[in-house]
C-alpha cells in the first residue's frame, strides 16, 4: 500500500482495503464504532499486480489505484470508486499507462481536490512523474508529463486545505515538490531541496491552510520533516524502517499531528507534537503486542472524532485496532482483533 488504508466513509463507518494475491479486499463497519464485517474481494474479478493505493475525498468517497497485467509484461492501471463501505466498490475501469503501454513504472499515488476529482501520479518509465486527472464532468483527461528525473518509486500525493492538490517525491539526494496553482491545474514543480532519503518512506498530511508537511526517514535513520518553503528539519529517531502514519487532533486543547510507525522491536510507536512546531521534539511511546513483519500501521478519525489506530498484515490479514479514549492525554483503548 502507498498512502493511507484505513478511510472513514462518507456515512462514518470506517473501512480499510488489504492488497491479497491478486485481489483486493475490503472490510468496513457494520455501524460506525461497532463490530467490522467479513473480508470481501472488490472491483470485481479483475486480476491485479502489486501497488494498491487509495485515497478520500472530501466528499467522503475513496479513490482506489491499482496495477493490472495487460498482456506479455505488460501492465496497465485501473482505477474504482467507493462510495460507501457497505456498498460493493465500482468495478476496476482501466486509465491506461503512463507512457501509453509498458510495464509496470512503480507504485503510484492518489489525492481527491476539492471537486471531488481523483489524481493519479505515477513514475514513468523515462524516470519523470506522471499525472492523470479526472474531469469534473465525468471521464479522465489525458496523461501528463510533469517533469523531474530519476524520481523514485511511492511518491506522496496530498489535498490542502485549500482543496489544491500536490505531490513529493524522491530522487538521488533530494526530495521535488510539484503543486496545483489553482482548481484543475496541472500540478508544477515548485520547489526541490538536498535531502538524503531513505526510499519508500515518504507520507505527507495538510497541516495548516497555508502549508502541507512531507515526513521521510533520511539516510542516517532520522525521521524528518519538511514544508516546502523551509529546510527539512530532523524530528527524531524513526521507530522503524517504513513511512509513519500521520493524523491532526487535538490533545490538551492544541492543534498536534499525531504519528504512528511499526517500531523495530515490533510493537506500534506513537509521537505527538504541537502542529508545525518541530521544534518542540516528539518522543516515541510503544503500544499493543508483537506485530508481523510486514505489517502495516494506519491513523484515522472515526465518526465520533476520535483517533483511532489500526495495524493489517497482508501475510496474516490479521487486522487490530484502537481508539483514544475519552480522557486527558492520548490514552488508548486495549488493542483488539477485529
Amino acid at each position: 500500500m502507498n498512502g493511507d488504508w484505513l478511510l472513514r466513509g462518507r456515512d462514518g463507518r470506517l473501512c480499510v482495503y488489504l492488497p491479497s494475491g491478486d485481489a483486493v479486499l475490503c472490510r468496513a463497519e457494520r455501524v460506525p464504532g461497532g463490530p467490522w464485517e467479513a473480508p470481501r474481494r472488490i472491483g470485481g474479478d479483475q486480476k491485479l499486480r502489486p501497488g494498491l493505493t487509495a485515497g478520500r475525498g472530501a466528499d467522503g468517497y475513496a479513490h482506489l489505484v491499482a496495477w493490472r497485467p495487460t498482456g506479455s509484461g505488460q501492465s496497465g492501471l485501473v482505477h474504482s470508486t467507493h462510495y460507501r463501505p457497505l456498498l460493493a466498490p465500482l468495478d476496476w475501469q482501466p486509465v491506461g499507462h503512463p507512457d501509453k503501454k509498458g510495464k509496470r513504472t512503480g507504485t503510484p499515488a492518489v489525492a481527491v481536490d476539492a471537486r471531488g476529482c481523483a489524481h493519479v501520479f505515477v513514475r514513468s518509465t523515462g524516470g519523470g512523474l506522471s499525472m492523470l486527472a479526472q474531469k469534473e464532468k465525468g471521464g479522465w483527461d489525458p496523461w501528463r508529463g510533469l517533469g523531474g528525473e530519476r524520481v523514485e518509486d511511492a511518491p506522496a500525493a496530498v489535498t490542502g486545505e485549500s482543496g489544491l492538490v500536490e505531490v513529493y517525491a524522491a530522487a538521488p539526494g533530494g526530495l521535488l515538490h510539484w503543486r496545483q496553482e489553482k482548481p484543475g491545474a496541472r500540478p508544477v514543480l515548485a520547489e526541490t531541496v538536498d535531502a538524503p532519503v531513505r526510499p519508500g518512506t515518504l507520507r505527507a498530511l495538510a497541516t495548516s491552510p497555508e502549508h502541507t508537511t512531507l515526513f521521510y526517514t533520511d539516510a542516517s535513520g532520522g525521521l524528518c520533516a519538511w514544508r516546502p518553503g523551509t529546510d527539512p528539519v530532523p524530528l527524531v529517531a524513526a521507530a522503524g524502517p517504513g513511512p509513519v502514519a500521520a493524523v491532526r487532533c487535538v490533545i490538551e486543547g492544541h492543534d498536534c499531528t499525531l504519528l504512528a510507525q511499526r517500531s523495530a522491536s515490533g510493537r506500534v510507536a506513537f509521537a505527538a507534537y504541537p502542529t508545525e512546531a518541530e521544534q518542540a521534539g516528539a518522543w516515541w511511546a510503544e503500544s499493543g503486542p508483537d506485530l508481523a513483519a510486514d505489517a502495516e500501521v494506519a491513523l484515522a478519525e472515526d465518526a465520533a472524532g476520535r483517533v483511532v489506530a489500526a495495524t493489517l498484515s497482508p501475510s496474516t490479514g490479521r487486522l487490530l485496532l484502537t481508539r483514544r479514549k475519552d480522557e486527558p492525554g492520548l490514552a488508548l483503548t486495549a488493542w483488539q482483533e477485529v
